[in-house]
């Protein structure tokens, strides 16, 4: 975890503090024939100007913008703005994809390998999408890693119905990528079916991916006979991406490898990882203060 301040400039503004004690205010001039009738002492610190110059620097420190966060990203910092595309049809709830664990889903062990991919992808703005009879953004694009392997969980066989809408995946996949100035936009397009509901072909969508410069990397779930082999290649070949075959969990696992590969470029996201604005703490304090001030020296017990 670290700490920094965002605008650290503001402090700057610290030096007129300085005047508090330098450039004391003008007192009226009074005459005293009996000087010995006073004391002499004089208070070392004066309470009031203390507590008033405290009130300052943490108004000042909340105007900096103190965050702490997990990674700072450099200004060369590359990667690429991708968005997964997740069959979530009936048919992904069948077992036996992983030979280590017969009675898995195939839909869990395929989740397992893509949040493991995630986990990994510092570098990367990433967005999921669902599609079944019809499909929706699980997640816009982010680079919070952890965020998104949370709202992951959330995803469930049928979860968008039984069938299989792949025009409808990729449009929506398209819809998040709209806005990113990324110059290497990819979507990874799993599935284990043919296409057989949604509103949007995969021609049409296709051609929507040609024009706006997005590549498509699809990946055929299980044996040969489960999934539309011809549409998923002509898919990726048109988009100028990539068509893989995953017959098993350790295909899956391959492919993701060779993903993981693929050229980056610059993306446009923040320069931090899991930001947190702590803005708030220093100016509860300085509020506090300012408060404490104000209702002591108007009971008169500051001097």
């Amino acid at each position: 975890m670290h700490f920094e301040f965002l605008h650290p400039y503001y402090f700057l503004l610290l030096l007129p503090i300085i005047c508090l004690y330098l450039c004391p205010l003008a007192a009226p001039k009074r005459h005293f024939v009996h000087l010995k009738l006073f004391k002499n002492a004089k208070k070392f610190i004066n309470i009031e100007k203390l507590l008033f110059s405290l009130v300052l620097i943490f108004i000042l420190c909340a105007l900096a913008s103190p965050i702490t966060y997990e990674q700072k990203s450099p200004n060369h910092k590359k990667g690429r703005d991708l968005i997964i595309a997740l069959d979530t049809s009936g048919s992904m709830g069948e077992s036996g994809y992983d030979d280590e664990k017969p009675r898995e889903r195939k839909f869990d062990s395929i989740l397992k390998v893509l949040q493991n991919f995630i986990e990994h992808r510092y570098d990367d703005n990433i967005g999921v999408v669902a599609f079944g009879n019809f499909a929706f953004a699980l997640s816009p694009l982010t680079y919070d890693r952890g965020s998104l392997n949370f709202v992951l969980k959330f995803l469930n066989v049928g979860i968008a119905g039984d069938n299989t809408a792949i025009g409808d995946g990729i449009m929506q996949s398209i819809t998040l990528l709209e806005k990113s100035q990324t110059k290497n936009r990819v979507i990874i397009l799993l599935s284990d079916g043919y296409q057989n509901s949604g509103t949007f072909s995969p021609k049409d969508a296709v051609t929507q991916a040609k024009q706006k410069s997005i590549k498509i990397y699809t990946i055929g779930i299980g044996k040969k006979r489960d999934f539309d082999e011809t549409l998923l290649k002509k898919i990726a070949k048109e988009s100028g991406g990539k068509f893989f075959a995953a017959q098993n969990i350790t295909d899956m696992q391959n492919i993701y490898s060779t993903i993981d590969s693929l050229e980056p470029s610059p993306i446009r996201s923040e320069h931090y990882l899991n930001k947190t604005m702590l803005f708030d703490i220093p100016l509860t304090i300085a509020l506090g203060l300012l408060i404490y001030l104000l209702l002591k020296r108007k009971k008169g017990l500051i001097i």
